[in-house]
C-alpha cells in the first residue's frame, strides 16, 4: 500500500513538484533531484532493495542509489524535486491507471513510498536495436502517485482499440501496458537520407493512454553538441578563426 500524498506542481518550463507529507509518510526520488525539504524530513540514500535493485536501475539509465524522504516529525512537512532539464512533470495516479505504467528509461523522477520501480523489456527485438531509446523500460507498479519528467510540451492521447500512431522514437514518454509498441522502418530512399527524422519511428497501437514529449533530451543534447562544434570550428589556423567568427555572427554574439 503506497502512502497517500498531496502535491502541487510549480513553474512552467522548468517545473518542480512539491510534495506534502504527514507524519511517517515518505517519497522516493532519484539521487540529486531534491530541491528543498522542510524540518522534520529525514533523508536516507540506499539501493532501495539490495544490490540487484541498484543494478536494475542502472540498466534504465538511472543511478545505482535512490533516496527516501520520510517525515519523522509532527504536523505536515514539504519536500520538492526538480526536473533535470526544461520540460514538464507528469503526475501518474497508478490507482486510476490500473496499477501499472511503463516509462521510457531515465524518465522517473519520484514516487510515493510503496510504489515499486522495476524494469521491463520491450516485447520485440527491433525496439531494442533501432528504437533509439533502447529496449529497457521503467515499470512503475502500485496504487499511489508517481511523477515522471519529459522535455518540451506534453501531449496526452488515449488510443482506441486498434488505433495506430507513428511517432519519433524519442518522443514516447510513458504508456499503458495495454499499448502495443513496435519500431518500423520509415521507408523511401529520400525520406531515409534527407528526411531528418532518422531511419525508424515508433509505432504504437491502442487501446491505452500515451504521453508524448516535443523535445526528447537526446535531441536537445544533439543540438547543443552540434552548435558547440560549429562555433568552435577548426582549432588550427585561419579555419579556426573563421569558424569561430562565422558561428558567432550567425548566433548573434558578434557583429561587424
Amino acid at each position: 500500500m503506497a502512502d497517500i500524498i498531496d502535491y502541487r506542481i510549480i513553474g512552467d518550463d522548468m517545473q518542480i513538484v512539491e510534495i506534502e507529507l504527514d507524519t511517517n509518510e515518505g517519497v522516493r526520488a532519484e539521487v540529486g533531484a531534491m530541491m528543498y525539504m522542510e524540518a522534520g524530513i529525514q533523508m536516507n540514500t540506499g539501493t532501495g532493495g539490495g544490490i540487484f535493485s541498484g543494478f536494475k536501475r542502472m540498466l534504465t539509465g538511472d543511478g545505482f542509489f535512490i533516496t527516501s524522504f520520510v517525515h519523522g516529525g509532527t504536523g505536515k512537512a514539504r519536500v520538492a524535486f526538480g526536473a533535470p532539464y526544461p520540460g514538464k512533470i507528469i503526475p501518474l495516479d497508478l490507482t486510476k491507471l490500473g496499477g501499472e505504467f511503463l516509462v521510457q528509461k531515465d524518465g522517473f523522477l519520484c514516487a510515493a513510498q510503496g510504489i515499486d520501480i522495476d524494469i521491463a523489456f520491450s516485447k520485440r527485438l527491433g525496439t531494442g536495436l533501432f528504437g533509439g531509446e533502447g529496449f529497457i523500460l521503467q515499470k512503475l507498479t502500485g496504487n499511489g502517485l508517481a511523477f515522471v519528467h519529459a522535455g518540451g510540451t506534453i501531449v496526452e492521447k488515449y488510443l482506441r482499440p486498434g488505433e495506430n500512431l507513428r511517432v519519433d522514437t524519442g518522443s514516447l514518454v510513458a504508456f499503458a501496458p495495454s499499448v502495443d509498441y513496435d519500431i518500423k522502418f520509415i521507408g523511401g530512399f529520400t525520406n531515409s537520407l534527407f528526411g531528418g527524422e532518422g531511419l525508424f519511428f515508433a509505432s504504437i497501437t491502442g487501446p491505452g493512454l500515451v504521453f508524448l514529449q516535443s523535445l526528447p533530451f537526446s535531441r536537445l543534447a544533439d543540438r547543443i553538441i552540434a552548435a558547440s562544434r560549429f562555433n568552435r570550428g577548426d582549432s588550427k589556423g585561419v579555419a579556426g578563426l573563421g569558424g569561430g567568427l562565422l558561428g558567432g555572427f550567425i548566433s548573434g554574439d558578434r557583429s561587424f
